[in-house]
């Protein structure tokens, strides 16, 4: 395409050197040389090319458009790496405050000869960057063209593909850099030399692209071809966009990812001939490390980490004992999966500091201990439960108060609201101008309101699926599946045009809370556990390069690692009623980078469904901004406004929330108070999944985003295997059996 400046495989590039070996990387030995000194050569020879091709300074196809509405300038969508496969999903795209521009040099001298006045059809140069200007941010933070944050933007819904797209010029008034990237996805598919179709973009290369586009932008940065802090990245992006912010965020400079970084031609990664790699770039002809890690993370509805997710959910579906399944088959499997999570939690050895988490668990009345965190069972001290018990979930079941208690004391900043008395009538302006905080609490909880429909969802250039979980209108006690009501019998078509029994590349989730159908691809439990068995076995003896997928996309393995870069901050926001991930998850996470020191936020945003807006007066910018102040010195403090009263009421005509003071009480210093049992309602007529969790096209558990170049799903959970297995006497009787049996 226009505009590439290249667009060979790395293959062929290395062929063109002679160096080519059968596995795609660099020959150890034989056709290049035995002397070290050649294979460094070939190394540099790899290195600049890669380097050549993505210095922005060499790109005379690039195009800076401006926006005068935003005051920005967007570059044109060029290659973020040397050597794409799909090359309209692995392209960038850069948004600049035009502050920090002087304007475009199109003769090559390094001077601005043409400005935002000459670019109503964009212009074809070069960047020039104005350092000494600043800007101060919505919130009273300053940035300068040295000192601005960048905003990667990782889109993969769904673990999906992204096509390339132009950066938004959103968060330019803000001072942020937006960098808008392309990915490859689940069940792309390309044609080989033979003409021969087969499937691409399994894990990792969602997150590979992300991190090389990453690469491209701390690269040129460096260069002085763009603006920006390349110590200042922060990643976003919403359910599987969240999820790969999360998983980018986690696995910085890790090893595992570099053959395939190395593979399409990302910029700072190299292949030595020792099987090594070099992460270093020449700047300036000095060499200088570059990195793919973040700064900070702010993901909406994560939906990871994968490898516990079906246990995670099952656990929190199975902590309401009135919760309906489906099929006699769902109901067991649930059971036998929330037991695994018990021992998978108890195994993990978790602790965590009261403080860090601002939740008294002990109960003394201060925020001192350091707590151990375990999952208990007894069925007869806690039927409510379905017996289970203990300071883990006492953690999950204050976390949810804490969060309600926020919303409550936070009703101050709800712009729009339309509030109604007790006889059902919306109040006047005058009465809801003299309405307390205490009184929107009260009128909260007995759902007299109607929200309006303002709140920023998510982050710049948000992708990664519609809102959903549960409306405000349903009770806690309600079963109200969400969700797509698919049959989960809809069929896909393989490369080669023979049909295939998952679900089809449009269809996504496929099973959902709503089937009654265990299986629609197996007609019976030998047969399904035989595939389960065969998929995971290929799964664990890795890919092309020997790596397990599943281990590969788990950020919790990697946040473990004692060595390991993390980020400084990052923040999770799931919505409490939402319906396509476990909130276990997302507290599992937030564990785990606060005990290796991260500042891990964590948001159940109440009745916030899948990728929650930002309300009451949170937004991106301002947690940005906040994070900015707290960890770089010298910077301006921020604090979130004060609430603007509302003095005029909205205009619905009849309330739309839930009354909730049948299980929520509040007591006399208004704090909010209801049981678990109480949440873990709550939680389950959001549910959106028929279990297990994440895109459950069958009961096997297949899904996309471990495929091979054969098929476009696989079995992965090695868990629920050993679930299927060890169960097997009880569970196969209920397979593909109705409720009525």
């Amino acid at each position: 395409m226009s505009f590439y400046k290249k667009s060979i495989s790395r293959r062929s590039f290395l062929k063109a050197l002679g160096i080519f070996s059968i596995t795609g990387t660099l020959s150890a030995c034989g056709t290049v040389s035995s002397s070290a000194a050649s294979s460094e050569a070939v190394q540099d020879s790899i290195s600049a090319d890669v380097e050549s091709t993505l210095n922005l300074a060499n790109n005379s196809e690039q195009n800076w458009s401006y926006d005068s509405d935003s005051d920005a300038w967007v570059l044109s969508i060029v290659s973020a790496v040397a050597y794409p496969e799909l090359p309209d999903q692995q392209g960038v795209s850069v948004c600049v405050p035009g502050v920090y521009v002087k304007g475009i040099d199109t003769t090559g001298d390094g001077t601005a000869d043409k400005t935002a006045s000459d670019a109503v059809n964009g212009i074809s140069g070069h960047l020039v960057i104005d350092y000494d200007a600043s800007i101060t941010s919505t919130n009273g933070q300053i940035y300068t063209a040295k000192t601005a944050p960048i905003v990667l933007n990782t889109g993969a819904a769904g673990y999906g593909s992204q096509q390339n797209q132009l950066a938004s010029t959103e968060y330019a008034a803000d001072g942020y850099i937006n960098v808008a990237c392309g990915n490859r996805g689940k069940q792309d598919t390309v044609t080989g030399s033979d003409g021969t179709s087969y499937y691409t973009g399994d894990a990792p290369s969602c997150l590979v692209d992300q991190k090389a586009a990453a690469r491209f932008v701390k690269y040129n940065i460096l260069l002085g071809n763009l603006p920006g802090d390349p110590d200042k990245l922060v990643s976003t992006g919403g359910s599987g966009g969240g999820a790969h912010a999360v998983m980018f965020a986690a696995t910085a400079d890790q090893p595992d990812f570099y053959p395939y970084l190395a593979e399409v031609g990302a910029v700072g990664v190299t292949e030595n001939s020792d099987g090594s790699y070099d992460t270093t770039v020449t700047v300036n002809g000095s060499k200088a490390e570059l990195s793919d890690g973040a700064w900070g993370c702010i993901a909406y509805s994560a939906i990871t980490s994968l490898k516990e997710a079906d246990m995670a959910l099952a656990f929190e579906y199975n902590l309401n004992p009135d919760y309906s399944f489906n099929t006699p088959f769902q109901a067991a499997l649930a059971g036998k999966l929330a037991e695994a999570y018990r021992e998978y939690i108890n195994a993990q050895n978790l602790t965590i500091s009261e403080e860090a988490v601002g939740i008294d668990l002990d109960g003394d009345g201060t925020l001192n201990g350091t707590i151990p965190l375990t999952i208990e069972y007894d069925l007869a001290a806690h039927p409510d439960t379905n017996g289970y018990y203990g300071s883990y979930l006492d953690l999950y079941h204050k976390k949810f108060k804490q969060q309600l208690q926020w919303y409550l004391d936070n009703l101050d900043y709800a712009d729009g609201w339309t509030w109604f008395g007790t006889d059902g009538n919306a109040l006047t302006d005058e009465q809801v101008a003299a309405m307390t905080t205490a009184d929107k609490a009260q009128a909260f909880l007995a759902g007299r309101y109607a929200k309006s429909s303002s709140g920023s969802m998510g982050g710049p250039g948000m992708g990664g699926g519609a809102p959903g979980g549960m409306p405000s209108g349903t009770p806690p006690d309600g079963n109200v599946p969400m969700g797509d009501s698919l049959a989960g019998d809809m069929k896909g078509s393989a490369p080669g045009g023979a049909s295939m029994l998952v679900g089809t590349p449009d269809a996504g989730t496929t099973q959902s809370a709503s089937s009654q159908t265990d299986s629609a691809n197996y007609s019976t439990y030998e047969e399904m556990l035989t595939a389960y068995q065969e998929d995971i076995a290929a799964v664990t003896s890795g890919d092309r390069f020997g790596k397990n997928q599943v281990e590969l996309y788990d950020p919790l393995q990697y946040i473990r690692v004692s060595d390991a870069k993390q980020p400084v901050w990052t923040r999770i926001m799931m919505g409490a009623a939402e319906g396509d991930m476990a909130l276990l998850c997302s507290l599992n996470l937030q564990l785990a980078w606060l005990n290796v020191g991260v500042d891990a936020a964590l948001q159940w945003q109440w009745d916030g469904g899948h990728v929650p807006s930002e309300v009451l007066g949170e937004s991106f910018s301002l947690y940005l901004d906040e994070m900015f102040a707290k960890h770089v010195e010298a910077s301006i403090a921020v604090e979130k406004p004060a609430a603007v009263h509302q003095t005029k009421n909205g205009t619905e005509t009849a309330a739309s929330g839930t009354d909730r003071t049948t299980w929520v009480t509040l007591n006399s210093d208004g704090q909010a108070d209801f049981t678990l049992a109480a949440a873990a309602a709550y939680r389950t007529a959001g549910a959106s999944k028929a279990m297990p969790g994440f895109d459950v096209i069958d009961y096997g558990q297949e899904d996309y985003v471990f495929g091979s170049k054969e098929t476009d799903a696989r079995h992965w959970d090695s868990y629920l295997l050993t679930v299927l297995e060890e169960n097997r006497e009880e569970l196969e009787p209920l397979f593909n059996q109705s409720a009525a049996n």
